[in-house]
């Protein structure tokens, strides 16, 4: 008799939550509690993961129930094993993110900035809003049937956190790796703060280049689409190749552009492109990268700033505080009058944006935290780039897919100091305190009149001791002697360079290992017609609303099957309904085997055939167990998918039918034994893939082997 579940079509949504509060209440999440109950042995190898945290600015999407998906499965998959696995969550308080989206929420309700709230007042209601989002997240996350050990959870802005930044950040000052220093910075004008380079969208537009001289007397014609920084030129840069321009190499000049005195210098450098423009290059360094990079190697100043911190003109005379795009106007119509413009033409222009306000960066010089990548760490004999670089080379972190190592590597040579200090107010503030000429690091002083600094620390900087701040460190508590470096770090290619690289770059200081020893990178889930998806296009898919219509389970298995690391892939609610329909599939599967069992669990003697179906099973188990650890699980899904539906289903149990209904006691009880075997070990393998519906078709078999699927063994031939 089976049970009276059978008698109807599977319901997800009468189910998941229902399985998942048993999961969690057993404490089988947690390595330690499977170590006490003795489904683990105590000595057994470790498997632990890191959850990339969600940030606190809202609700989940696609993206992140792909992570999800693939992290559980190998999660599930290696607690299976036997191994002691843990997967510890967390969120991330995504400073600049999510200051910005509550500053917007109060402007557009109140009419008011965070200025006239105060850093306190701001403070609590980010803190409000970053909980409210904290509950949503996790409510998602248990939703697609994450097996987290929800007893460790983190947060990068909770006090255990905070303790190892300032540990960290206290150690890299004193090693001479951060410093404070005046330099050129990404400065967003709209946010207020300043951003990394990867925290730039390069946006492509048409634009203006002007080609012009500085004044009528001057030798050499200058191209540029920012007309408006060149009274801020200390320069002109010309190839040492280039023959027009030679004779003028070494030369002064002293001109007056639109109405601000200019000293210009010739220049011969090598980075000059001869090819662009006129092939003769203006250097302004202080709104510049490139050009403050070419003033380093020649002595120039830095200090001529002519735009200041709100994209506006800092320069007496007519131009004065103009925006920079009327100051361009103004400029170009003065060169018109003056005879100084000789050509004017459209060009494509790739536009730097910041990623989270949209606003146009300018370049500044700013006195800001840095940390210093190319100095040799005391004790180590070389730099931290070096140290990222060897990571990955040497085999100690092994990239998949792997043609992202070379991706890697060109990011590392092109690194720069990293600027650490952002001018937010939510995040964790930079651990310095001042008195007059005095400092203190790391540690914040007991005795008055010390003043912290103002500036909080980039979001990657906290992030990126992840998986040892959640660890316990800086204790060696039995956690990070046990669980790092991480086995396994599973996330989207598109922040190998926010994130992972930052991860091996602070773990390589501070440990002098390496963070994990695999980097799982997915590509990004866009709409069926490959379109990223987006409010704007209106083609969204809510996890949440995806795994109430058709399962987690469907969802799961339509996010994983087809998906090739590191490609982006298309998802659309009818892919999910086909696996909705799987799942039904199964469900039936089970309900036929289950009315068919008899005392088939008593007997393991099985006939000629159906040991062949068995072996056959058995060697499909094999190739499936070797794809999920070369990280194949696209395949391994597809596989067990095709085996249930087009072997087991329409060739297996119809040829059983007749079978069922003989005579032969001895042949109808070996095929029962098979076909319990096949649907107990099918069980066993799907359940990383769809863990509910396993699950609570493993509650109904006759004899199973442990109280939940999800701590049974692994199926081995």
């Amino acid at each position: 008799m089976i049970p009276e579940k059978f008698l109807k079509p599977y319901n997800p949504a009468e189910t998941e939550s229902r399985i998942y509060d048993a999961w969690e209440k057993s404490g089988y999440f947690n390595p330690d509690v499977c170590v006490e109950k003795e489904v683990t042995a105590p000595d057994a190898e470790p498997f632990s993961i890191v959850l990339p945290p969600p940030n606190v600015t809202g609700r989940l999407h696609m993206g992140h129930a792909l992570m999800l998906a693939l992290e559980d499965i190998f999660v599930r998959y290696n607690r299976m094993l036997g191994k002691k696995t843990l997967w510890l969550p967390g969120t991330d308080h995504a400073a600049i993110a999510t200051q910005s989206v509550v500053e917007k929420q109060i402007k557009k309700e109140e009419g008011k900035s965070r200025h006239d709230l105060g850093r306190e007042a701001m403070l609590a209601r980010i803190g409000t809003f970053a909980q409210a989002s904290h509950d949503t997240i996790v409510s998602q996350v248990k939703t697609m049937g994450a097996s987290l050990d929800w007893s460790r959870e983190a947060f990068t802005l909770d006090e255990a956190r905070s303790r190892a930044v300032k540990e960290i950040f206290r150690r890299m000052y004193n090693a001479g790796l951060i410093y404070r220093g005046y330099r050129i910075v990404n400065w967003d004008p709209k946010g207020q703060t300043t951003i990394s380079d990867d925290e730039i969208v390069y946006e492509e537009r048409t634009a203006k280049l002007y080609t012009f001289k500085y004044a009528k007397d001057f030798p050499i014609a200058i191209s540029t689409t920012r007309p408006e920084t060149k009274v801020g030129d200390v320069a002109v840069a010309v190839h040492p190749g280039d023959a027009r321009y030679r004779e003028y190499v070494g030369m002064e000049y002293d001109a007056v552009f639109f109405d601000v005195p200019i000293h210009v210098r010739i220049i011969a450098d090598e980075s000059v492109d001869p090819a662009f423009g006129t092939g003769a290059l203006g250097v302004t360094p202080a709104h510049s990268q490139i050009d403050w990079d070419i003033a380093d190697r020649h002595a120039l100043s830095h200090e001529v700033i002519v735009i200041n911190e709100y994209a506006k003109m800092a320069v007496p005379g007519r131009l004065s505080g103009l925006k920079t795009a009327d100051a361009r106007e103004t400029i170009v119509a003065w060169l018109k009058n003056e005879g100084l413009l000789e050509k004017e033409e459209d060009v494509s222009q790739n536009i730097a944006t910041a990623e989270r306000t949209g606003g146009i960066i300018e370049p500044l010089p700013k006195l800001q935290w840095w940390i210093n990548v190319t100095k040799e760490v005391p004790g180590r004999g070389r730099s931290l780039k070096a140290l990222m670089h060897d990571a990955v080379e040497s085999g100690r972190i092994k990239i998949t897919p792997t043609h992202f190592e070379k991706t890697y590597f060109h990011w590392i040579e092109n690194l720069r100091d990293w600027c650490i200090s952002r001018q937010i107010w939510y995040g964790h503030r930079i651990p310095v305190w001042y008195k007059g000429e005095e400092i203190i690091v790391g540690v914040e002083p007991n005795e008055p009149d010390w003043v912290q600094d103002e500036d909080t620390l980039d979001t990657w900087f906290s992030s990126g001791i992840w998986t040892f701040s959640t660890l316990g460190w800086p204790d060696e508590t039995p956690d990070f002697k046990t669980y790092h470096p991480t086995a396994l770090l599973e996330t989207g290619y598109d922040i190998l360079f926010f994130w992972v690289a930052r991860m091996i770059l602070l773990t390589e200081f501070a440990l002098d290992t390496v963070p994990f020893t695999h980097v799982y990178l997915h590509g990004l889930v866009r709409d069926a017609q490959g379109r990223k998806m987006s409010k704007s296009l209106g083609n969204n898919l809510d996890p949440l609303d995806i795994a109430a219509k058709f399962g987690a389970d469907a969802a799961r298995m339509a996010l994983v099957v087809g998906n090739t690391p590191g490609t982006d892939m298309r998802i659309s609610e009818d892919k999910v309904k086909a696996y909705k329909l799987f799942a039904n599939k199964l469900w039936n599967i089970a309900r036929f085997i289950l009315e068919n069992a008899g005392d088939a669990h008593a007997t393991n003697a099985k006939t000629a055939e159906d040991q062949a179906l068995a072996t056959a099973f058995d060697v499909l188990l094999a190739d499936v167990t070797k794809d999920i650890d070369e990280y194949r699980v696209y395949l391994a899904a597809e596989k067990l998918y095709h085996y249930a539906w087009h072997e087991l289903a329409d060739k297996i149990l119809e040829a059983s039918k007749p079978i069922l209904s003989g005579e032969d006691v001895a042949i109808k009880s070996s095929r029962q034994s098979l076909l319990l075997d096949l649907l107990t070990k099918l069980l066993k393998a799907l359940h990383p893939f769809m863990p509910f519906l396993t699950e609570e078709i493993w509650q109904s078999l006759p004899a199973k082997e442990t109280e939940f699927l999800m701590i049974a063994p692994w199926p081995r031939r």
